[in-house]
């Protein structure tokens, strides 16, 4: 299968099907904004997946899904940077550190991350090598399609909901002067406060999603849901110098995420 073209064209979601029911052998590189994703298939099953700006190291992988710590994973980068994933993986369980079943497992769900990020990638062009397979050194995996189409399926008419309701991520967001509403009895996720802490009408929505590391489709899920509490209306921006560096919680003690929100609360009241 000779397949090459425009997301704009083509949706994750449909090469996805093509692959599955061709069941090809190959990989899909895809071009986005600022970032290269590589999905590898064997068979119509999802085998690897990868984006050029990320770390992909097994090392990496297995430190994200918390299988190892912060720091055996900066030695193990220290003093393994020349074996491959496979030799380290194979290190590692005989070593007592992780099972195959850890490492196959965070794989699993590092590849399957991937895919759904790729969802949310609407510009770009895209290309299926035939044949070309998994990286050498990297250890493969099989996925079946079937529930990953289905999911970004439902994933594409969400996002086609979501820019009805807000269009540009070029606009600006303020507060509905609500008399009576308190702020701290708000049942807001940790996602939500982190949106509402750059909530100002010299701030963008696309500002504020960078700022709070979120892709298109995370921040037009916050706003809208802002937008259907009566917290927030979308506003044309004021010049402003560019936001601030990203802050984020940096502890996941809820004790000190309290002490944080109330500080959020008391900086949007001087707003």
């Amino acid at each position: 299968m000779a397949l090459k073209g425009n997301l704009r064209d083509f949706t994750i979601t449909q090469l996805l099907n093509l692959i599955n029911l061709a069941k090809k052998t190959g990989s899909l590189v895809i071009d986005g904004p600022g970032e290269q994703a590589r999905v590898s298939f064997r068979e119509g099953k999802l085998a690897y997946a990868q984006i050029n700006t990320e770390d992909d190291s097994l090392a990496a992988v297995l430190q994200r899904n918390n299988k190892i710590s912060a720091g055996q994973y900066r030695i193990l980068k220290e003093r393994t940077s020349s074996m491959s994933d496979k030799e380290l993986g194979l290190l590692l369980i005989n070593a007592g550190y992780v099972s195959q079943a850890d490492i196959i497992a965070s794989l699993q769900q590092y590849f399957l991350g991937i895919v759904r990020r790729l969802f949310t990638w609407v510009e770009g062009f895209f290309r299926f090598d035939p044949g070309e397979m998994t990286p050498d050194g990297k250890i493969g995996v099989r996925i079946d399609l079937e529930n990953l189409i289905i999911e970004g399926s439902r994933q594409l008419r969400e996002w086609e909901q979501l820019q009805e309701e807000i269009p540009s991520l070029d606009m600006a967001l303020k507060f509905i002067d609500r008399p009576g509403t308190n702020l701290r009895k708000l049942n807001l996720s940790v996602e939500e406060w982190r949106v509402v802490s750059y909530v100002n009408p010299k701030n963008s929505i696309r500002q504020i999603a960078k700022a709070t590391k979120m892709n298109d489709l995370e921040i037009r899920r916050v706003v809208f849901g802002l937008l259907q509490a009566g917290l927030v209306e979308i506003i044309r921006p004021v010049a402003a110098p560019a936001i601030p560096a990203p802050r984020m919680f940096p502890t996941q003690n809820r004790e000190e995420q309290k002490s944080l929100i109330n500080r959020l609360i008391t900086r949007i009241r001087g707003l």
